[in-house]
């Protein structure tokens, strides 16, 4: 089967090859060398043409249909041009059958060769860039087809080779393509028609042949307005729709993405209420990053006291409750809720209402005294929980999570932590800082999986040095309540072993809270997760989801990022939607040192098979970083190869999360690190590590072949 593959990508490059260099558009004359499918060649043979369709009209039909069935099969440029020259020759009527037909045939031929020569070997190497595709296609083949089809998104050819890699079934690609393209063949087709009648300078202006092209320039922007319509009538189907509504929109849920949501519809004077049945600031403020931070930077001072010797004092010591922690770490939060408040964000012109919500319809909430709200669009922005995997007699033991973490009141002797992600690196130091006897458990092979694997063994020998034990490849299957502690059985490639705890912290993961408010009553809510789509809309047209109860990044930072997109969305949707974008997303861990990046790592370039070249600066040459006795870490940037654009970029080293900054914008205006060396960065700071970072790119990529001449030039001038 290989060779026959090969053979068939021969033959069909074979052909186009053949077409370019033979260049039959130079036996026909006038303008038609080198561009045979043009309209100033069919100009040029048009009189001639009409002749040869008036002589022998039946065979002359047969030869335009194979003609353009075999352009549209080798994806040769032209279809379109073909197609208006269907309308000039044939009318509207027989124009638009032949050339409705022959486009799906050519393109179903197409489609074929693709699957045949190239899906198998495509999906293995490229299966990470079709992910998208692929899902569009498993999900809802024939609508995600016809819709590709309708609005022109993407040059034909393109689909056509593209679908030929996903599992979607022949047939059912000829008849949606056939369906799909006939409103755009109607509209080309026709305007051919119009070209047809043109006879001089004057035609140009006539009526009929400029409402064919403005209504070819509209047809994409109709096609996907009418799509729309019939989508968002189908979604609401059996719903009856308010006359009218109490407010512009109802926003589930006041953490970090309901707030920004809110703010964002009161600032565009939309009337709006927020409804939250816990805390003001959701887990961010209350159980997450604010209280976490707080804790590492106690747990910070207790390390450097430490290690006093390293700044150059022989010797100190410190003395702490654990408890006068926590109370410091709560008071921390209690300073900054006011930002959060439902009395701040009544005066900005939120209303709040503390309650828990449930979805009725598609435009009703309603809350725990019965109260029914209606509202045009509603945004989900309900967070989630910390995940519990199903170990054998965890539900029985007193384990703990990130939602309860903040209530201990004694500093555990023996802590075992789950997971070696961000939160649970970030904690197992902390803890072991403070005092801890910390085993860092991890079912993967090394810790931090979301970094390159050398940033991770990085991270993994500093916290080892700082006490921590370090459980790579370990599956906790059981544990058990024992009199003089806890016991965590856990399964790895040699067998099972045991750990014996204190206190068990859980931080293997958080999964979407979607439980009791009807999501899954109106198809919403699917296996524990809002699914949305690039703007944000759910499968509820009139339903919006931000934040962390859409899974993806659950950070802070994207959950503000994803609110103003599900937030303008939802309520200008109807003149401009946007679409929200990853790719500038920073992110960081906020160990010692910290670990932030933007853009792909390596193993993420690797993983989508991006070509990359990498630049490393070491910490340890910085001034600042030796002044502050922080040496550790890295900048690490990848660029295009032989070019400076930034594809993205890796930090290690003290506030990295600050760091990471100038990167981020660079990649978000275009600034390569071209544009970075030439910024003046003030001595001696840690930034200055981003400025010799682009140093170092400029060192490999300097022309040597000048260093030779400049010798010579300056020697002449001695």
């Amino acid at each position: 089967m290989n060779w026959m593959r090969i053979l068939l990508a021969l033959a069909a490059i074979g052909l186009v090859a053949a077409y370019f260099i033979i260049d039959p558009g130079q036996y026909l004359g006038g303008d038609c060398s080198g561009k045979l499918f043009s309209l100033g060649c069919f100009e040029s043979q048009r009189s001639a043409l009409s002749d040869l369709a008036a002589a022998n009209s039946l065979l002359f039909a047969i030869g335009f249909f194979a003609i353009y069935v075999a352009v549209t099969a080798i994806s040769l440029p032209g279809a379109a041009v073909m197609t208006l020259i269907g309308g000039a020759l044939f009318g509207l009527l027989q124009g638009l059958l032949l050339v409705s037909f022959a486009s799906a045939i050519g393109a179903t031929l197409a489609f074929l060769m693709a699957r045949f020569v190239l899906r198998d070997s495509v999906q293995k190497r490229f299966g990470q860039r079709l992910k998208a595709l692929n899902r569009g296609v498993e999900r809802d083949g024939p609508f995600y087809l016809f819709a590709l089809r309708l609005v022109p998104v993407f040059p034909f050819f393109v689909i056509n080779l593209a679908m030929g890699l996903t599992p979607i079934r022949t047939v059912t690609f000829y008849w949606v393509s056939q369906l799909g393209m006939l409103p755009g063949t109607l509209v080309y087709v026709n305007a051919g028609t119009q070209l047809g009648q043109v006879e001089s300078l004057s035609g140009v202006l006539s009526p009929g042949l400029i409402g064919s092209f403005v209504l070819l320039g509209l047809f994409p922007l109709i096609a996907r307005k009418t799509l729309d319509f019939f989508a968002t009538r189908k979604a609401l189907r059996g719903y009856d729709k308010p006359k009218s509504f109490d407010r512009n929109l109802i926003v589930i849920g006041a953490g970090s993405a309901g707030l920004v949501a809110s703010l964002i519809a009161a600032t565009v004077k939309a009337k709006v209420t927020l409804i939250e049945k816990g805390e003001m600031g959701g887990d961010c403020l209350n159980t997450g990053c604010v209280p976490s931070k707080a804790l590492i930077r106690t747990a910070k001072l207790m390390h450097e006291i430490r290690n006093s010797e390293r700044y150059g004092i022989r010797s100190a010591s410190a003395e702490f409750e654990f408890a006068d922690v926590m109370a410091r770490v709560k008071s921390v939060v209690a300073t900054i809720a006011p930002h959060d408040s439902v009395e701040r964000y009544e005066s900005l012109g939120v209303d709040c209402i503390k309650s828990s919500a449930r979805l009725i319809d598609p435009w009703t909430v309603e809350t725990d005294d019965g109260q029914r709200l209606t509202a045009r669009k509603i945004v989900l922005a309900t967070g989630a929980v910390p995940f519990v995997p199903p170990i054998d007699g965890m539900a029985e033991v007193d384990y703990l999570t990130s939602d309860n973490l903040w209530d201990l009141e004694q500093l555990p002797e023996r802590l075992a932590v789950l997971g070696a992600g961000p939160i649970g690196c970030e904690m197992a130091q902390a803890f072991a800082r403070l005092g801890s006897q910390v085993t860092l458990v991890e079912q993967a092979e090394r810790i931090l999986s979301v970094e390159d694997a050398d940033i991770g063994a990085q991270l993994a020998d500093l916290l080892v040095d700082e006490g921590v034990e370090l459980r790579t490849g370990h599956q906790v299957i059981a544990a058990t309540q024992r009199e003089h502690g806890l016991a965590l059985t856990c399964k790895n490639a040699q067998g099972e072993t045991e750990i014996v705890c204190d206190k068990v912290l859980i931080a293997v993961g958080r999964r979407a809270r979607t439980e009791g408010m009807g999501l899954e009553d109106l198809g919403i809510a699917k296996n524990g997760r809002i699914e949305v789509n690039d703007q944000l809309r759910t499968v509820v047209p009139t339903v919006y989801a931000c934040g962390d109860a859409i899974g993806g990044y659950q950070l802070t930072h994207a959950a503000s990022h994803e609110a103003w997109h599900a937030t303008v969305n939802a309520l200008f949707g109807a003149i401009k939607t946007f679409s929200v974008d990853y790719s500038k997303l920073p992110w960081c861990t906020f160990t010692d040192p910290q670990v932030a990046h933007v853009g792909h790592n390596e193993d993420s370039a690797r993983a989508e098979s991006i070509e990359y070249e990498v630049t490393r600066y070491d910490l340890a040459e910085l001034d600042r970083a030796i002044a502050e006795s922080a040496t550790h870490g890295m900048v690490k940037v990848l660029t295009v190869p032989g070019k400076d654009t930034i594809l993205g970029a890796t930090i290690v080293g003290d506030a990295a999360g600050e760091l990471i900054i100038e990167f981020v914008s660079a990649m978000k205006h275009g600034i390569g690190l071209n544009k970075i060396l030439a910024t003046i960065h003030p001595y001696p700071t840690l930034a200055e590590a981003n400025r010799f970072a682009a140093s170092e790119w400029k060192k490999a990529h300097a022309p040597e072949w000048v260093f030779p001449w400049l010798t010579r030039f300056h020697r002449w001038q001695r």
